[in-house]
């Protein structure tokens, strides 16, 4: 594999073989490292609503979503999706490219109401005059969750679908034409460790190695869903998968990748994947939810994630509602 010289960052080495995305609601964070893209989750946006250089954006989500008619409940919701998409438009001024907005994890086995939150979400950032190209919803790799992204796409919304931690959910994600998927790394890793008590290398990382199968099956089926690993709990994870479509990286790694000069070789490639020796899935609802099953990690591991954001969305609502 060819390797980029080592007279320039870390972080400017991986940017000229991969995309390079943020992970975070900090706008001071965008400013520093200059990605291309942003994503966001229900984490990152109920630390970044409680930091008081922030409070002028839950406002202004609270003076518009608190004016709609209905429930308590549905004031809270509704200045939630204002408050994700006013997050989203400050982003959209300091990248050039894309940002990621998440759905309710609430509805991840409920595609009409998953349907109905991404058309939401798309029509204000619409009518904050930002186009669907700019956007990418973000949706749960559940079952539900890849029809309402195939039907998504479909109407021009783009979806990144995120926890995601097999190869099943990957393909399932590809035949919806979903525009792109963020296969966990450092969660992968996590369950591993607490299962096998291991440390492991960063090659043979059990994180790396499952975005590694699945950028090249991408590759060597011809798939244009995009590969942006997510989640890394180190540097090394990140340099194992130099070359992958995305990846979107954390604050205090980008920091790390920054301050280092060391070679960053490209190790994953398009070429090279043509050439690898994997067999094609065939998929179905029964066979998806029959294989993702069989994957403990991956079914322990993403019901987790949901409960996760749900739990963090009940905060976030319960920040909101204090304010209401």
């Amino acid at each position: 594999m060819n390797s980029t010289s080592s007279d320039s960052s870390q972080l400017d080495q991986l940017k000229r073989v991969t995309k390079v995305v943020a992970d975070t609601g900090d706008f001071a964070t965008l400013k520093q490292f200059a990605p291309q893209d942003a994503t966001t989750n229900p984490t990152l946006i109920l630390k970044a609503a409680q930091m008081p250089e922030y409070a002028s954006l839950v406002d202004k989500a609270v003076r518009e979503g608190g004016q709609a008619g209905g429930t308590a409940a549905a004031r809270v919701g509704q200045v939630i999706d204002r408050l994700l998409v006013l997050f989203g438009l400050e982003i959209l001024k300091i990248v050039p490219g894309r940002v990621s907005t998440e759905t309710d994890a609430a509805l991840s086995f409920d595609a009409d109401g998953i349907l109905a939150k991404s058309r939401r979400l798309i029509e204000l950032y619409a009518k904050n005059g930002i186009g669907r190209e700019r956007v990418l919803i973000k949706i749960a790799t559940t079952w539900e969750g890849v029809q309402a992204a195939r039907q998504l796409q479909t109407e021009g919304i783009q979806c990144n679908m995120t926890l995601l931690f097999s190869l099943p959910q990957a393909v399932a994600c590809a035949e919806a034409k979903a525009k792109l998927i963020s296969p966990f790394v450092g969660r992968i890793l996590d369950w591993h460790k607490a299962k096998t008590g291991k440390d492991y290398p960063a090659a043979e990382d059990p994180g790396v190695v499952s975005v590694r199968k699945i950028y090249d099956y991408y590759k060597k089926f011809g798939h244009a869903t995009e590969v942006m690993g997510a989640s890394f709990r180190n540097v090394g994870e990140i340099l194992e998968l130099a070359g992958c479509d995305l990846l979107t990286i954390s604050p205090n790694l980008l920091a790390e990748l920054q301050k280092s000069t060391a070679t960053v070789p490209r190790k994953l490639d398009p070429a090279t994947a043509k050439g690898s020796s994997i067999e094609p899935l065939q998929l179905d609802e029964k066979r998806y939810r029959f294989l993702v099953n069989e994957d403990a990690m991956a079914t322990e591991k993403t019901s987790e994630g949901i409960r996760n954001f749900v739990a963090d969305t009940v905060k976030l609502e319960q920040f909101i509602a204090a304010k209401l």
